[in-house]
């Protein structure tokens, strides 16, 4: 009996004749791929395989399978937090600067099911800072999002609601979700949110955000822990003012760790700050 080897094909592991051709596997696997990636380096060439090689077969322009991408996904994040993260359902409430970066990371990381509501259209003084595009001007923000989350996953589960939220609308809309971000730039909307999540949705936990203008130092924005169901993210102090806007870098930062918290608080981590 021939020697064989294992390597992994798209995050598939796979036992392969020893020896076997790059081509051959070409023909096997993905006959319509044009781009190969053998373990991070496009091919040059026909190298031979090796055992614990990893090789990717890419077609330009076509999305893996659902099967292919939850490989994909399951190999960077191990399977156990993979599957927790894929049955989660989050919040965001208002898509700006730090919702629209949350929810990217949120998608880019698998979590399954984002529900988003924004009473907003794209505008030119959102593009410093909101991941928007210039052909988006003028769309509703969500349905902007929407579109942009379905490229980066088109299996993810996406619920958009294109309105004001209120104390009346935000229970039912928020109702399925573990955790609700809270990321509108208004002080009298953050508190509106905050309360209305604490007060009537007690399987819900809130991520708030607080003091993210301008580029003061990075360090100063950290996630405090308020009480059991209220984290906090911010420096608590700086506000938007001349010379002081509202930038991608900072609010980036603030939204990662929003973000972040969410990944935590799904897999079941805690932490005091």
């Amino acid at each position: 009996m021939g020697r064989h080897v294992k390597i992994r094909i798209n995050e598939q592991c796979i036992e392969v004749d020893a020896g076997v051709s790059l081509d051959e596997l070409h023909r096997r696997f993905r006959p319509d791929a044009d781009v190969i990636i053998l373990n991070g380096f496009p091919v040059a060439g026909e190298p031979a395989i090796r055992e614990g090689d990893e090789l990717f077969f890419i077609t330009r322009g076509v999305s893996p399978s659902r099967e292919e991408l939850e490989y994909l996904m399951m190999a960077r994040h191990t399977p156990g937090v993979h599957e927790k993260l894929k049955l989660a359902t989050v919040g965001i409430a208002g898509v700006g600067g730090l919702g629209s970066a949350v929810v990217t990371a949120l998608a880019r990381v698998g979590v399954g099911t984002l529900i988003i509501a924004d009473f907003d259209v794209v505008e030119p003084s959102n593009l410093n800072r909101q991941h928007y595009f210039v052909d988006q001007l003028g769309m509703p923000k969500v349905e902007a999002l929407t579109a942009t989350l379905c490229r980066i996953n088109p299996y993810l589960t996406v619920h958009s609601h294109h309105l004001m939220l209120t104390p009346d609308n935000i229970p039912d809309i928020f109702r399925p979700c573990r955790v609700v971000v809270e990321a509108f730039d208004r002080a009298e909307m953050k508190s509106m949110l905050v309360e209305t999540v604490l007060t009537e949705l007690p399987e819900t936990v809130a991520v708030a955000a607080s003091g993210l203008a301008g580029y003061g130092p990075n360090n100063d924005i950290v996630t405090r822990k308020i009480s059991d169901r209220f984290w906090l993210v911010g420096d608590m102090v700086s506000a938007a003012a001349p010379g002081a806007g509202l930038m991608a870098p900072r609010v980036g930062i603030a939204a990662s760790h929003q973000a972040n918290q969410v990944v935590r608080i799904i897999l079941g981590e805690a932490e005091e700050r």
